[in-house]
């Protein structure tokens, strides 16, 4: 079995200046062939941001509520992750093709490395943003776990690499500034992780009313109900829980950890956060966004 050493810790490759995980940054030359079609809605984020909750709403959404039809496959099967590649598993594309009419399509590329098809397409997006500080704690945890990703290092290390953006994905500023600028110009929903925590119904309603449908009150209380933290991390289909041990390994961390807002005060230390505070106000500068950061 060589599989483990193929997908044990590769360092991050570099496509136009952004690192990723080794095995995405090959399956973006065989998404230079990938159509758009209209009505697919794309679900963007920042690693670590709410990703799997959005997409687990929008599928029972499209399922009118039915949770049975939810469970006919993983989250990433019903929902394929645009960018994916990895050792002995389909391709992102591989499993897109597969999904019937409207898709629901995952990534979390920034504009830079995003197929010019879904702009062209005018494909609506729905963008979820999470608070830096949290991001960073879930994301290391997430590296410690997800071993296509190189050794995540000691925690302080990690957060200075998180504030460079040498991190998979690049810097966590640039993706959600140009994400929001492009809301103004283009068809996206964008939505905060702290707001959807605060109030999930009400951000259910949001997204029922972008994607153009409605459904009964008791319906939509029923989506709320099962696409709760606690409800999700015990189910398989949306805990990445079927993924092979060689590719994620959930006794070191779960994939779905706390899901809570103001983790990131049990991690960082006083003096890491002031440091902290001082790089986001110089790089938030301007923005125009506003995140919360505890609840």
């Amino acid at each position: 079995m060589e599989l483990i050493q193929d997908t044990s810790r590769p360092p991050l490759t570099y496509v136009k200046g952004i690192p990723l995980i080794k095995y995405f940054a090959e399956a973006l030359e065989l998404l230079q062939d990938f159509q758009a079609q209209p009505d697919d809605l794309l679900i963007s984020t920042y690693p670590k941001s709410g990703t799997t909750w959005v997409s687990q709403i929008l599928d029972m959404i499209y399922k009118d509520g039915d949770l049975e039809k939810c469970c006919r496959a993983p989250i990433f099967i019903r929902v394929p992750f645009l960018e994916f590649k990895g050792p002995g598993v389909p391709t992102g594309l591989e499993t897109l093709k597969d999904v019937p009419a409207p898709r629901l399509i995952k990534t979390h590329l920034p504009l830079a490395l995003l197929p010019q098809t879904l702009l062209d397409q005018k494909v609506k997006v729905i963008y979820i943003a999470r608070n830096a500080k949290d991001v960073a704690v879930s994301y290391y945890h997430f590296y410690r776990m997800a071993k296509v990703h190189p050794d995540p290092g000691t925690w302080d290390s990690f957060l200075e690499k998180f504030m460079a953006g040498e991190v998979s994905y690049g810097s966590w500023y640039q993706h959600v500034r140009e994400w929001w600028e492009l809301s103004r110009t283009h068809p996206i929903l964008y939505l905060f992780y702290e707001d959807m925590k605060e109030n999930p119904k009400r951000e259910v309603r949001k997204i029922l009313e972008f994607v153009g449908r409605s459904l009964p009150e008791e319906t939509v209380d029923f989506i709320t109900q099962h696409t709760s933290f606690k409800e999700m991390k015990e189910n398989p289909m949306t805990n990445y829980s079927t993924v092979p041990f060689d590719l994620m390994d959930h006794s070191v961390s779960a994939f779905m950890r706390k899901g809570i807002v103001g983790d990131w005060k049990t991690t960082f230390t006083v003096a890491q956060n002031e440091h902290f505070e001082a790089h986001y106000s110089e790089k938030m500068a301007g923005s125009g966004l506003s995140f919360c950061s505890e609840l």
